[in-house]
């Protein structure tokens, strides 16, 4: 009866809904700096202007915060770890994307360094143009470099956020109450974790088969 907008709803409506209760709803479900990130999906999903590559992966990474916070509240019926799973293959894909033009741009710089590899001789009486050359060159391939770093990190990062949701999935379904939701496991408690499960699937697996 108090709702601000009633539904059916559309996903411009959810994320009005969202700010216009967030203070006296959703702030006590998740954390209340996240209001950043609906402002941030509300205004580029919205805007009359077509994505580049990293305004996509922003809104993608941001959905995947949300995603995860609301995850330690309820799995909602096994809806939101396969929504959580489709934007973080979203993610790997759009990674793919990028580190295939990285690639791309690396393999440029390869031929670059081979036409100034055949042309040595030349080169060699032009010593100032070879310098302008390498320090062109530099930059370039420093920063193809970077880019790869991160693209690595961001599957990385995919892969682990998917394995703690489907992780706390599993532990709620096993004994709710043994789960507490006051923040997200290190590596090293999720490592723990993962090893303690380990021994008890592998008890189960054998109590099945006596």
């Amino acid at each position: 009866q108090i709702l601000y907008l009633k539904p059916p709803w559309t996903l411009a409506n959810l994320l009005k809904c969202y700010k216009k209760h967030w203070m006296a709803v959703f702030g006590y479900v998740v954390p209340r700096s996240l209001l950043s990130t609906i402002e941030c999906l509300s205004k580029h999903l919205y805007a009359d202007k077509p994505f580049d590559s990293s305004t996509v992966r922003v809104l993608l990474q941001e959905s995947k915060k949300l995603l995860h916070a609301f995850s330690c509240r309820s799995d909602y019926n096994g809806v939101l770890p396969q929504a959580y799973a489709e934007v973080a293959k979203l993610c790997e894909t759009l990674g793919g994307v990028r580190a295939a033009l990285v690639e791309q741009d690396l393999s440029e710089d390869i031929m670059v360094l081979s036409e100034n590899t055949a042309c040595e001789k030349m080169e060699a009486t032009m010593p100032n143009l070879q310098s302008t050359e390498e320090k062109e060159l530099q930059p370039s391939f420093h920063v193809a470099q970077e880019n790869r770093h991160q693209e690595i990190w961001s599957v990385l990062e995919g892969v682990w956020n998917t394995m703690n949701l489907y992780s706390i999935e599993l532990f709620q379904k096993l004994d709710p109450s043994a789960v507490t939701m006051a923040g997200k496991a290190s590596f090293e408690e999720a490592f723990v974790g993962l090893q303690k499960l380990l021994a008890a699937v592998k008890d189960i697996h054998e109590g099945i088969g006596r």
